[in-house]
């Protein structure tokens, strides 16, 4: 009896651990949005956006571990205007020609109880890569609604100094801080 219970608590042990495998996420593009916002000459604070993000979220609830590899496509960008979508995509500014991409590669998630609530890791806009840190302002893991697939969505942001990407033209007139905040989504496939 005493082996049959032994084993049975092995057993138990072994498909706890099993369940604490990390769970990998491929972002889901038609709900994740990266925006940016700045000062335009102290009148106003313009909201911008991109359309296409893609990549993968990786989630260990259990171990409290997580990793985060995105690619927004700069040539999506949406200011509200086609000529000021063109003007932002130019050398002085995004310089889509020659990088078409951004990217933030994550180096440690940190975890307040058992959500992440900062992101650390490395932008990298027009070539030049940055350590910044996305605060987390809301976090949920679950079975999607409607597709019945393990999900899990987030809310964060981070400050940086454009002129520290190449991209100042104007500044300090037009704000050279610009929040970067981004919702996204991201489904098991």
């Amino acid at each position: 009896m005493k082996k049959l219970a032994a084993a049975l608590a092995f057993a138990s042990l072994a498909a706890g651990s099993a369940l604490a495998a990390p769970v990998t996420y491929n972002v889901d593009s038609s709900h994740t949005f990266p925006r940016f916002s700045y000062s335009h000459f102290g009148l106003s604070t313009q909201l911008s956006s991109f359309s296409n993000t893609t990549g993968k979220v990786v989630f260990d609830a259990e171990a409290k571990t997580g990793s985060v590899d995105i690619v927004i496509d700069l040539k999506s960008v949406n200011t509200g205007s086609v000529d000021f979508n063109g003007h932002i995509q130019g050398e002085d500014f995004l310089h889509t020609a020659k990088f078409p991409t951004a990217t933030f590669k994550s180096t440690q998630v940190v975890f307040e109880g058992d959500k992440p609530k900062a992101i650390e890791g490395q932008l990298t806009i027009k070539g030049v890569s940055k350590p910044v840190t996305l605060t987390v302002t809301s976090f949920q893991a679950m079975p999607h609604p409607m597709i019945k697939k393990p999900a899990l969505g987030a809310n964060a942001f981070t400050t940086i100094k454009r002129t520290e990407f190449n991209a100042g033209k104007y500044a300090p007139y037009v704000g050279d801080e610009v929040r970067i905040d981004i919702a996204i989504e991201a489904v098991v496939q």
